[in-house]
């Protein structure tokens, strides 16, 4: 019997969770464990997972010819490019509030977000953790995440029998972590039913809940339409002075995979084939930029966890003040360098970002609905972001390509 995709399994959970809150308000107490069960087996691998990740992405980067010339341009992009799209979705999200005045009957009164009393400076100065342990505790996520960063430079600083260990421990418990993470991901359709039917069971108007989630829809898709179409475009013309029409015809078949399958990784063989022989790229800016590409640089998912944090925010009615965005949009950066490849993988990132500035993560809840359409359309946007990387360092380095 050929079994469903987990897609599929998530709407068919969906569908079921807002036909049982709707019919059996009553009973939704008896299933509503599932959704708290599902939450907690994500909140058990949101630190392991970024630390292992971070650690293992910092280490592999590695220092030397790597992070010489080449290996800065390549940081300097994908930094570049990311933070564009995650101001672009910010923008977007604070301009058409999608989830603001709609009377879903969700509140929250959220702890801990003290960053409005905060001056910038001190801020800045509590990314420093005095005790990374409790940092961890208390899911301080940007001080877990500076602590990660520095850990994983100096990594790279100790001598090589001692970086080697370090690094494949690292790598280890990262696939570990993954593997995990892949697991609890086998479990939404369970938790997701648990999660919807709690949520819609205690909601008024559904309605305007479908037509928020429409609005939420909207703006992702503007972003990511902005991003893919004007924005890199404009770094292709203006910087690499290349034709981006013509890297875009290049670059279709990859694109359409990264479409169809949710995975920049397991698009990454096609992607390296289009670019060097559609675009004309060596093999040498190739196979440094877009296997980094493919594990640092998501454009598309910066951009959507973004707009998606701030969604449900607003959903549940809690005002986000600038500082407490400028966390969003940090956290949002570097939670994109470490979400892996593949389906699903910004779940996770997406919850980093919740705890980071106490947000509820049943919100997550209501962005899955629309979560599957919108991961082909920001999966195709890091591989073309990729691409375009490739091409604009090739042409900085003295390439002669083909656009």
């Amino acid at each position: 019997m050929k079994k469903i995709k987990l897609h599929w399994q998530i709407l068919i959970a969906l569908v079921l969770g807002v036909l049982f809150g709707i019919f059996f308000k009553e009973q939704v107490k008896y299933v509503a464990w599932f959704g708290e069960v599902f939450i907690r087996a994500l909140k058990m691998v949101i630190i392991p997972l970024i630390v292992s990740s971070i650690i293992s992405g910092v280490t592999n980067i590695g220092t030397g010819d790597n992070l010489g010339r080449l290996g800065l341009k390549t940081l300097f992009y994908y930094i570049f490019t990311s933070v564009f799209a995650i101001l672009t979705g910010l923008i977007l999200v604070n301009y058409f509030k999608p989830g603001v005045g709609a009377n879903l009957g969700f509140s929250e009164v959220v702890e801990g977000l003290g960053a409005e009393h905060e001056t910038i400076g001190q801020t800045l100065i509590n990314i420093i953790p005095t005790n990374f342990i409790k940092s961890c505790v208390e899911n301080k996520m940007l001080s877990v995440i500076f602590f990660s960063i520095i850990f994983g430079f100096f990594i790279t600083k100790t001598k090589n029998k001692t970086k080697v260990l370090l690094s494949d421990i690292f790598n280890g418990i990262f696939e570990v972590m993954m593997k995990i993470t892949l697991f609890i991901i086998k479990f939404i359709p369970i938790g997701i039913f648990g999660i919807v039917a709690s949520q819609v069971g205690k909601t008024p108007n559904l309605g305007e809940l479908a037509q928020r989630l429409g609005g939420f829809m909207l703006v992702v898709l503007l972003g990511l339409l902005i991003h893919a179409f004007i924005t890199l475009p404009l770094i292709l013309k203006l910087i690499g002075k290349v034709k981006p029409f013509k890297h875009f015809k290049n670059m279709s078949s990859a694109l359409l995979t990264a479409f169809s399958t949710s995975s920049s990784n397991a698009t990454l063989p096609l992607t390296m084939d289009a670019v060097e022989n559609n675009s004309g790229v060596s093999n040498k800016i190739t196979s440094f930029t877009l296997p980094l590409g493919a594990t640092i640089n998501m454009d598309g998912t910066a951009l959507y966890e973004c707009v998606a944090a701030m969604f449900i925010a607003q959903a549940y009615g809690v005002q986000l003040d600038f500082m407490q965005q400028l966390i969003i949009v940090f956290t949002a950066l570097l939670t994109s360098i470490g979400a892996a490849g593949i389906p699903m993988a910004s779940l996770v990132m997406i919850t980093v970002i919740l705890t980071a500035v106490g947000l509820p993560l049943e919100g997550v809840g209501l962005i899955l609905a629309v979560d599957r359409p919108l991961d082909m359309l920001r999966t195709a946007v890091n591989v073309w972001s990729d691409s375009c990387g490739a091409v604009t360092i090739a042409k900085s380095e003295g390439e002669s390509l083909n656009v």
